[in-house]
């Protein structure tokens, strides 16, 4: 029925509102719909479906994964995957009427559906749905309505609950409701792994407890984590309607047969705690679900604290921009706040990048944490250092790695998982030709710079200290023994190169022909790298000398490596060819690819890797980059300081090289990765202001329009949501936290030019910052802090808490790029 077509959401300031039903939307609706509170979250799936071609319903807590072992081209591969929790959801329906047999269970995607509208509501963070269902047979005079709302419990976070009211119109008889816990669940929600092994879960149990309770529980086949719910069941307002409770191995149900009069509404409420055995303080997840749904108070109360919980969340998290623009980035922070919450500070998770919507990338944790914690600095610190806490219970595994690899150090992995281990696979499937090819992705060992530079990142905004001086100054140190270690000196260079690496491009991980996986000279790698080693040079002589003296002995290090680290900082080879950087040593030397033919070819040529494989070529022959690579420098540094590294390493990086540089890779990269455009619209925002609206648009819409074609329904991308949150918050601002004060020099866009931030820097909570064309607003809250120094245009002011004060932009214009531009070659 073409009623049912789904026109795309409609969207307000606080709600994102799906009418109609259209089956192969629904994995988009279900990711973008997803309810969560940073332990766990719950895709956008309606409660009367299961897993099938059009639905991917899941249920994931942060942290908990699991092992298989597949044979995939006749080998045997190893996965680790966040595993797909047994179902909370599941609670179907159907209506008797006058004493006849009943009706079918009804759905969405049912004959008797009329009308399907489900609503997003960010502020309040629940999911409702409406639907109308009527019987073909009787020309619509009979009709069932049917409202849900869903919460996953932000203050309680082992909480979630539903409530479905059902409405008799034209009619009197009986609903029928059955409501489940569903263990006989699979990762299934990914099509490319459809050949892989998928049952993560064993040991399932089933159980009563009180009346309305019951309770299920089961454990992780290899990583042995118990898993436990519990779920309770009420009719609202009736007294007497005892629920029917059957029992299997994997499922729990309980049957309820509901009278209801014409005109007369029926409430139905589920209430579900989970728990796993990797939570503090229980003495089990059985006991510890059974007890938590047991004190849990009915739907009313839980969502009255829901919504405070929120409300408290959101103040923190303030950002006010108007228009469209504004409404998509509510949606991004939103999902932000649900993967990592405060409740996130108590845990062992690192930052997954698909977020805890979808099974995607296997749940794992990759270098997204350097898009996500510059935007949790500013508003949730300790999520942020909690976060850093995950790398660093990992530092002995990422040494272990450098040890196995011949090298002193820590060697992160590219993709993290429980236990720190490399979980990158061996294999992956190109869809285009069936293939599975080796993975070489590993090899992307700048992952241990975006921790190092999250440490510094974190400490700066924070002014924590305690954490640089210890875990931080650990980490950095070790990261930079490791770049220190694997640079080798090459004679006819003069220069330390690094050798068989690949970079953030991901396209190019070898040389045409060659046997070897692996390239030379990765610019973006040995930039970044001789910075990791500038700070943990600067870092380890601010220590103080007792702990300078314990943290080198306990690494047992050489008393000389510190002059190492400082020589092979400001000696790195940095490629160039044709007066600009080179992504590579050698990229020079790659052909040029036809990308006009290829876009009148294929039309959307962001898996242009996939392309050239499914043809028998190979990417790696081409000057294509998937994403930005070397753009990433402007990206990770202000124009001053990328000013300053080039000058560190013996080379001068100018306006017009640098411009040079943008323009040369901008053209020659497909943008086949989400955090691509970001990246793109932040560079252009510094350098050719007039030209990044239309990649920062693409950021924005990623998501919301699913542009890669289906890859959103396996997961939110979760580090180009939270990137676009800091676009605004330091890109568009020029925003710098140092222990000196906050250095401003905004570049709004005509299309974002009237916004406002609430950032939490130092001590000071919620300084407000205000952009309104040519002045920015600085504002302090009351405190009896020390007056916060504001640095802008060469020039200083102090503002005192409880004070606010309006700045001026010098020779800012919007309509033309009047002021002059802030390059790398500091020409402001």
């Amino acid at each position: 029925m073409s009623r049912h077509r789904d026109e795309g959401p409609t969207a307000h300031a606080w709600t994102w509102t799906y009418e109609g039903f259209e089956p192969e939307r629904e994995r988009l609706r279900e990711a973008l719909c997803t309810l969560g509170n940073g332990y766990f979250a719950t895709r956008g799936s309606a409660s009367e479906t299961t897993a099938g071609a059009s639905h991917r319903p899941g249920t994931y807590a942060a942290g908990c994964y699991n092992r298989l072992t597949s044979d995939v081209a006749g080998r045997r591969v190893e996965n680790e995957d966040m595993v797909n929790l047994p179902n909370w959801l599941p609670l179907r329906y159907r209506v008797r009427v006058d004493g006849a047999r009943p009706g079918p269970w009804l759905s969405p995607g049912g004959a008797e559906l009329v009308e399907h509208r489900q609503t997003l509501d960010l502020r309040h963070g629940t999911l409702t749905r409406r639907s109308v269902y009527t019987a073909a047979e009787d020309g619509g005079a009979r009709r069932l309505r049917v409202e849900q709302c869903r919460l996953v419990h932000m203050e309680e976070p082992h909480l979630a609950a539903q409530r479905t009211s059902f409405t008799a119109e034209g009619w009197t008889g009986e609903v029928e409701v059955e409501a489940a816990l569903d263990g006989d669940v699979r990762n299934t929600g990914v099509d490319r792994y459809a050949d892989l092994a998928n049952r993560h879960l064993t040991r399932w149990r089933t159980g009563t407890g009180r009346p309305g309770t019951v309770w299920l529980c089961c454990r992780t086949l290899d990583s042995d984590i118990r898993v436990a719910l519990a779920s309770r069941v009420r009719v609202v307002g009736r007294r007497g309607i005892e629920a029917d409770t059957r029992l299997t191995d994997r499922r729990a149900v309980q049957s309820l047969t509901i009278p209801v009069e014409c005109g007369a509404t029926v409430v139905v409420d589920k209430t579900v705690a989970l728990h796993t055995s990797r939570d503090p303080a229980i003495s089990g997840p059985r006991r510890a679900s059974i007890d938590a749904v047991g004190r849990a108070p009915g739907f009313p109360q839980l969502l009255a604290s829901h919504h405070r919980a929120w409300e408290y969340i959101w103040r923190r998290a303030a950002l006010d921009v108007p228009g469209k623009a504004g409404t998509i980035l509510r949606l991004h922070l939103f999902h932000v706040l649900q993967t990592l919450s405060p409740h996130t500070a108590e845990l062992d998770v690192g930052v997954p990048a698909r977020g805890l919507h979808g099974e995607a990338y296997r749940g794992h944790v990759f270098w997204d944490e350097l898009f996500v914690l510059p935007y949790l600095n500013l508003h949730f610190p300790e999520v942020s250092r909690a976060l850093l806490g995950y790398r660093h219970r990992r530092l002995a595994a990422a040494c272990r790695a450098a040890g196995d690899a011949g090298r002193v150090g820590a060697m992160y992995p590219w993709q993290s998982g429980s236990d720190g281990r490399e979980e990158a696979p061996e294999l992956h499937l190109n869809p285009r030709s069936g293939r599975w090819l080796p993975d070489h992705s590993h090899l992307q060992h700048h992952v241990g710079s975006a921790v190092a530079y999250n440490v510094w990142q974190y400490a700066r905004a924070s002014g924590d200290k305690e954490f640089l001086y210890g875990q931080g100054a650990e980490m950095l140190v070790q990261i930079a023994r490791f770049w220190a270690d694997a640079a080798v000196w090459d004679s006819s260079l003069e220069r330390y190169r690094v050798r068989g690496v690949v970079g953030p491009d991901e396209y190019h991980d070898a040389y045409p022909g060659s046997a070897a996986p692996g390239l030379d000279d990765n610019a973006y790698t040995n930039v970044t790298a001789a910075w990791v080693l500038a700070r943990a040079l600067e870092l380890s002589r601010a220590l103080p000398h007792p702990r300078r003296q314990e943290l080198f002995e306990r690494l047992r290090m050489d008393p000389a490596e510190p002059e190492r680290w400082d020589d092979v900082a400001h000696r790195l080879h940095v490629p160039y060819h044709e007066g600009v950087i080179s992504q590579f040593e050698g990229y020079a030397d790659l052909a040029e690819l036809d990308w006009d033919r290829y876009r009148d070819q294929h039309g959307d040529i962001r898996r242009l890797d996939r392309i050239l494989e499914a043809e028998g070529d190979s990417v790696n022959r081409y000057k294509a980059s998937k994403q930005a690579d070397v753009l990433m420098l402007g990206y990770l540094f202000s124009p001053r300081e990328l000013a300053g590294l080039f000058q560190q390493l013996g080379h001068r990086l100018d306006d017009q090289s640098w411009r040079a540089t943008i323009d040369y890779y901008l053209p020659r990269t497909s943008h086949g990765s989400t955090l691509s455009a970001l990246v793109s619209a932040w560079v252009l925002a510094r350098a050719r202001r007039n030209e990044a609206w239309a990649y920062a648009e693409e950021a924005l819409i990623g998501d919301v329009a699913d542009i890669q074609g289906g890859t959103t329904g396996e997961g939110i991308h979760l580090g180009a949501m939270a990137g676009t949150l800091d676009f605004v918050q330091r890109c568009l601002t020029g925003l710098e936290t140092r222990d000196d004060g906050l250095w401003i020099d905004p570049a709004p866009l005509p299309q974002l030019s009237k916004f406002r931030v609430g950032i939490r820097y130092l001590n000071h909570w919620d300084v407000d910052l205000r952009i309104r064309a040519q002045r920015v607003r600085v504002a302090v809250p009351e405190s009896n802090e020390d007056p916060v120094r504001v640095l802008l245009d060469g020039s200083e002011s102090a503002v005192a808490p409880g004070t606010a004060r309006w700045l001026d932009l010098p020779g800012f214009s919007l309509g033309s790029a009047t002021r002059p531009p802030t390059g790398p070659a500091g020409s402001s």
